[in-house]
């Protein structure tokens, strides 16, 4: 018999913001698939806290920087969603995963580093999404994550704002091409989040914290329970009317 609970596969989703994501996906009832790319462990531990909150879990390896390991890791996602959920599709993919970098300037980024966020924010979004949309059940959504760097600038993060633009972009195809079936494609902009994205930087620097609420109209810092509800809130029935949209999460930075 087929599950008619919803789940939701979260890339990226053994710590930080995707963590959130997962836990707040199954406080709203849903299922949740956590890929990871090296922490296995922590992922592990994001599945027993899903399961605490009594929904279903799994966490896949997958390294969404790599596009010819995705036809392997669908294959092992198919198995899994019969074997552990009574599935065969799932519903929501949270486009997730993703690091940052730490340069001064467009001047000292390199084209490694710059193919590097290609490859995991742009390339990897395109292509797993790609692969992943004969297995989303119609009525489903799509999620990708854009930052707030792409309303304002901030020196060093031209190459990884540029490339989250053109996940934008992407979003809005997605949302265009997939809505015959029903299935909604969004974009959530975090601003600055207290977690260990670009080493914790934010989370570990007094002075920095300061200045982001000095900018910010609701003067605190951002946590990764901020971002989890709204994705929550865009795999929901309450959302669903929402589509082709991004959602800036960042307590009004920059206004």
């Amino acid at each position: 018999m087929e599950s008619t609970k919803k789940i939701a596969l979260v890339t990226g989703g053994s710590r930080g913001l995707g963590k959130d994501m997962a836990l707040a996906l199954a406080k709203k009832g849903n299922d949740v698939i956590v890929t990871y790319n090296a922490k296995k462990d922590e992922a592990l531990a994001v599945v027993a806290a899903v399961e605490q909150l009594g929904q279903r879990a799994a966490a896949l390896q997958l390294n969404t920087g790599n596009v010819k390991s995705f036809d392997a890791f669908f294959a092992t996602l198919q198995a899994t969603l019969k074997n552990t959920f009574q599935a065969e599709r799932f519903d929501f993919l949270i486009n997730n995963a993703g690091h940052g970098i730490t340069v001064p300037s467009i001047a000292a980024t390199t084209e490694e580093q710059f193919d590097d966020l290609v490859n995991v924010h742009l390339k990897g979004v395109f292509f797993l999404t790609q692969k992943a949309i004969p297995h989303i059940n119609d009525g489903g959504g799509i999620v990708n994550l854009s930052s707030g760097l792409t309303r304002f600038t901030h020196p060093g993060s031209g190459a990884y704002a540029s490339i989250k633009g053109g996940v934008e972009i992407l979003t809005k195809y997605m949302a265009k091409e997939l809505g015959s079936r029903y299935i909604r494609a969004n974009i959530v902009a975090p601003g600055a989040i207290a977690t260990d994205f670009n080493g914790g930087r934010l989370r570990e620097t007094p002075q920095v914290q300061e200045y982001i609420k000095s900018i910010t109209a609701l003067p605190r810092i951002g946590q990764a329970d901020d971002i989890g509800s709204v994705v929550a809130f865009l795999c929901s029935d309450e959302a669903k009317w929402v589509n082709g949209q991004r959602i800036e999460v960042s307590g009004g930075m920059y206004l």
